[in-house]
């Protein structure tokens, strides 16, 4: 990005913060922000899939959650990108909202609040302060801006310590740094997760298999719900893994403090619309099965998939083929992340090891130097080496899970190898015009 682009593009932040600021003064919705290195845009689906049974939600548009992303949800438009005069348009669309109030307008705005660097989290609730702040975890990511995962924890913990008296703290007892974060005195706070001492506890998830309507050998992921003594089952359809059930529990939380109750929030849950590219399932060529987890990656969330990767079920005979790409933005971390990825990977579960790009390699022969055979590892400098691969070699039964950083365009081996590429823009990340010239 030149100079003058960075420049037009501080200019327009400032105005959308001003008319954000103005917009939310004149309709005080209550304000939900939600941040973490990992599990934000789940999260937020979730949450909204609950509280629209009751209530009139808007949750950040796509994945807008910086300054230019969180002020077009408060406005309700899609970003202009290069349109100068669409920017005029939403900056009209703005005005007429403070001028002439509109009855129609959420009653409540669920924003994810993201941070590249510090400050972030800062700018976004000055610009709307939260009445809930929701944490969904701590973990290495950005740490080329960060330095530290202390600086993180910093950062991500703003999100709760604006919070005045009143509001509420929605934390993930499951991450240990979220666990320590500070509270404000007069907060009210849920935590949530899979252990003991949590408000909303979740418990005996296990993958769900066979489903005939959706063609594929796993439905899902299973789980109890528990609060207070009471205890509900749900079911999410489509996706798997420990990720998606702590953004339920997060939003029964946030359900259990506007006044549902367990039995309205599981039947809420089950309208959750599972954003692409989180370990999401997919039917694959040669009667094959891909997790699509391509959104984004990072240590801790690569680590999370691979795990809920080797548990699932597969016929006789069938293989497992991890296909991970670099993780980047992790400053001085990057090589000891992917070593421990590669470390993973070797303790078992997955019978073939695929990398895409250069620091992937790392994963390769961590792997390698902790016994994970040799003979069953395969590199690759970029996404369609590894198609190519992948299609003389998987067969009816297998399994793939497929995951890497924005930049590696993990999503494109999805594509080429889903049993029903016309349904790409649907199902993937990144199927827009903009993507496509990249």
């Amino acid at each position: 990005m030149n100079d003058g682009n960075i420049m037009m593009t501080k200019i327009f932040a400032r105005i959308l913060l001003f008319f954000s600021r103005l917009i939310v003064r004149r309709y005080r919705p209550k304000i939900i922000g939600i941040t973490g290195s990992v599990g934000k845009t789940s999260t937020k689906g979730a949450i909204c899939a609950v509280l629209s049974s009751r209530f009139r939600v808007r949750q950040s548009i796509k994945s807008y959650n910086n300054e230019i992303g969180v002020p077009l949800t408060i406005i309700g438009s899609e970003s202009a990108n290069r349109s100068i005069v669409g920017w005029l348009g939403i900056i009209f669309k703005a005005i007429r909202l403070i001028l002439w109030k509109d009855p129609a307008y959420p009653e409540m705005l669920v924003l994810e609040m993201g941070a590249d660097q510090p400050g972030d989290i800062a700018y976004l609730t000055r610009m709307a302060p939260c009445d809930v702040g929701v944490l969904t975890a701590i973990a290495p990511a950005h740490l080329e801006k960060f330095e530290t995962i202390e600086n993180i924890a910093t950062e991500k913990r703003v999100i709760i310590k604006h919070l005045r008296p009143g509001a509420v703290a929605i934390l993930n007892g499951d991450n240990a740094l979220v666990a320590k974060t500070p509270v404000p005195s007069g907060v009210i706070v849920f935590t949530y997760g899979f252990g003991d001492s949590v408000d909303v506890r979740g418990s005996d998830m296990m993958i769900s298999r066979d489903s005939e309507s959706s063609g594929l050998p796993v439905r899902g992921v299973s789980f109890k719900i528990s609060y207070s003594g009471s205890s509900v089952p749900t079911l999410l359809s489509g996706v798997i893994g420990r990720p998606a059930a702590l953004s339920a529990l997060a939003a029964t939380a946030m359900g259990l403090h506007f006044g549902l109750n367990l039995v309205d929030i599981t039947r809420a849950l089950q309208n959750i619309k599972t954003p692409p590219g989180r370990l999401r399932l997919i039917k694959g060529i040669n009667n094959t099965l891909i997790i699509d987890d391509s959104y984004n990656s990072s240590p801790a969330a690569a680590l999370m998939a691979i795990e809920t990767f080797t548990e699932i079920h597969l016929p006789l005979g069938a293989k497992r083929y991890a296909v991970l790409g670099d993780m980047l933005e992790l400053g001085s971390y990057s090589e000891a992340g992917h070593e421990e990825v590669g470390r993973r990977v070797a303790e078992g579960g997955v019978d073939v090891l695929v990398t895409v790009g250069e620091r992937a390699r790392t994963i390769c022969r961590a792997a390698r130097l902790v016994g994970f055979d040799s003979g069953s590892m395969f590199c690759f400098a970029e996404a369609m080496e590894a198609v190519r691969f992948l299609e003389e070699h998987i067969g009816p039964g297998d399994a793939m899970l497929i995951k890497g950083s924005q930049a590696m365009r993990m999503e494109r081996i999805v594509k080429e190898l889903m049993a029903e590429p016309e349904r790409a823009r649907e199902l993937l990340v990144r199927q827009g015009p903009e993507w496509q010239k990249i």
